[in-house]
């Protein structure tokens, strides 16, 4: 019987690392296992599974039109020409959480004040009350767009894919690097990749 219980804690540890935060609604138990290659000096990021995306590297970034809480907004395609990092969130994600304070200090906090550098926090089916939560809580500056249809997402990956999830778009519009979950070697090419992509 103990070996029993034994064998579902394990099991249900796995389950949590393999699939992080999904979806408040319903969970992606469909995810394979991440397997991923980064090569900087071609500032390209090659996916090679199923992480719940249905863009890839090398697609021109799917266009839209987002609005933050002081009602300002933003289209991506009017940043053509400048280096683009969308990061997918939301407050009930603990990955996320986890992740936005790497983002601010090792990538905000370095490029803000370049011109041809723009990060935007896409919060997934929420209301503006929950992001002002979500900057408490991380302490995060970068601005944090609304989807609160998830109708960004959908753009980007399967609506019951999970978050969270990072888009790195080149000057030329087409996506260089995806990211999901929080993995620090990941994170540190995506860092490297930025550099380099604003050299």
């Amino acid at each position: 019987m103990h070996y029993i219980k034994y064998l579902l804690l394990a099991f249900f540890s796995i389950y949590l690392l393999l699939f992080g935060c999904t979806s408040s609604t319903k969970s992606n138990s469909n995810q394979k296992s991440e397997n991923s290659t980064a090569n900087v000096e071609d500032a390209t990021f090659q996916v090679t599974d199923d992480r719940g995306y249905i863009v890839k590297v090398g697609d021109i970034a799917p266009d839209f039109e987002m609005s933050f809480p002081d009602g300002k907004s933003v289209i991506l395609s009017s940043l053509r020409g400048k280096v683009v990092m969308l990061q997918f969130t939301a407050s009930w994600c603990g990955v996320c959480r986890k992740e936005m304070p790497h983002i601010e200090k090792d990538i905000w906090e370095k490029h803000h004040n370049n011109p041809n550098f723009v990060l935007y926090g896409i919060d997934r089916e929420e209301p503006a009350e929950k992001i002002e939560e979500l900057i408490n809580k991380t302490g995060v500056t970068y601005p944090i767009g609304l989807d609160p249809d998830a109708g960004i997402f959908t753009l980007y990956a399967k609506k019951e894919a999970g978050i969270t999830r990072n888009v790195i778009i080149g000057k030329d519009g087409r996506i260089v690097m995806l990211t999901r979950l929080y993995d620090e070697e990941e994170f540190k090419e995506m860092v490297e990749l930025i550099d380099k992509l604003l050299e």
